[in-house]
């Protein structure tokens, strides 16, 4: 059986990796003066309403570096080079977004000197003065992508008990059974405002599972709020409530089912069966093609069969991917206000940014290939 996107006319499974590693490795090459050399070019608009501006963040590459490198196992010896050297080239650009006090945790932007949305001409005038604190989801993406080693991300942990939703600062949440779990803050600045999201937690709790650190009070509660946006449904209904930076069901499910990869977690694996189903119902109405392919993965991951999908493009298929209004990531500046404002406010548009990364959708095409080709081979 087939999914068709519209009338295909182009498959995904007839494509070759080694052509999508190559395209990949290609945007990494064609660096500008907008991004330092191994930076893969990554792009924002102001809620979708004005032109793309570059926006200088590791963000997109350490998560290509994360993925190749655990895709590289199954890769050719000639495709593990190609991912050696794009995982090396990158490796000394994360220096630029570190903490400028030299602690192991990094930044969206640049660090030193500071740099708060690239490429914004008036608004760089408070580069200083409105800075972004160091926040959870690059450090640990940038750790694993630069291959940290366990020390160093014992340390960050340690930081990272700090900043949790407790305290002075704990959010105060329109819904009840949030209110009282403290997980992680999305954000290691003292006095900034606690930020949660599930998509966050997911990745962080994906790191120590990587690294077998064992759990803390803190970490446990992040699965607490994670479980807790699945029971009560919020991950389907309320995406952007519980995933302000993410925002959408198909991207959060990608998430779980990345982490659920990295190590049993109980808690997960008995709301698995719910997962896979709505897995299933989000694959089915899914109409953007890196949703499809991205679903299709999360299906996978969990051992599911699914069809093969193919798509319509009268343009070449890299730039049916790379020019694609999929944004894997929102910059939701409401996120820390409290509710009801933060709903309110939210539900305007305002501060939200939308970033797209073309080598990024490459690389949703090329993990999507390589786990169709692991379950080919096993005959699954």
């Amino acid at each position: 059986m087939t999914v068709w996107l519209s009338s295909a006319i182009h498959a995904a499974d007839s494509l070759a990796t080694h052509q999508v590693l190559a395209r990949i490795r290609q945007w990494q090459k064609q660096t500008s003066g907008d991004f330092p050399a191994g930076i893969f070019p990554a792009y924002r608009e102001y809620n979708r309403r004005t032109v793309a501006k570059a926006d200088d963040n590791p963000f997109f590459t350490g998560l290509i570096a994360v993925t190749l490198q655990n895709l590289r196992p199954h890769l050719s010896p000639e495709e593990q080079l190609i991912c050696d050297s794009i995982c090396a080239d990158a490796l000394p650009a994360y220096r630029l977004y570190r903490n400028k006090k030299g602690r192991p945790t990094y930044n969206f932007w640049r660090t030193n000197p500071t740099v708060v949305f690239p490429h914004s001409g008036w608004i760089n005038l408070m580069n200083r003065t409105h800075a972004l604190p160091d926040d959870i989801d690059d450090t640990n993406i940038i750790l694993m992508a630069s291959g940290a080693d366990a020390d160093t991300v014992k340390i960050v942990h340690g930081l990272m008990q700090q900043h949790i939703n407790a305290g002075k600062h704990q959010k105060k949440m329109r819904y009840p059974e949030y209110r009282g779990i403290q997980a992680y803050s999305t954000w290691f600045g003292v006095n900034f405002p606690v930020d949660l999201d599930i998509c966050v937690l997911s990745n962080v709790l994906y790191t120590f599972q990587k690294y077998r650190i064992p759990f803390t009070r803190a970490d446990s509660a992040s699965l607490q709020f994670i479980c807790t946006a699945i029971d009560n449904g919020h991950y389907i209904t309320k995406a952007s409530y519980v995933s302000p930076h993410y925002a959408r069901t198909p991207i959060i499910l990608y998430h779980l089912s990345r982490l659920m990869e990295a190590g049993p977690l109980e808690a997960l694996e008995q709301r698995k069966p719910a997962l896979i189903a709505e897995a299933r119902r989000q694959f089915d109405s899914a109409v953007n093609p890196l949703d499809k392919i991205m679903l299709a993965t999360v299906l996978m991951r969990w051992q599911q069969p699914v069809p093969a999908i193919a798509w319509q493009a009268d343009q070449s298929v890299f730039s049916y991917f790379e020019d694609n209004d999929f944004a894997f990531f929102v910059a939701s500046m409401t996120s820390i206000l409290p509710d009801p404002l933060r709903q309110w406010v939210g539900s305007t548009g305002t501060g939200r940014f939308f970033y797209y990364c073309p080598a990024y959708n490459d690389l949703l095409l090329l993990e999507y290939l390589v786990l169709q080709q692991q379950l080919q081979n096993t005959g699954r």
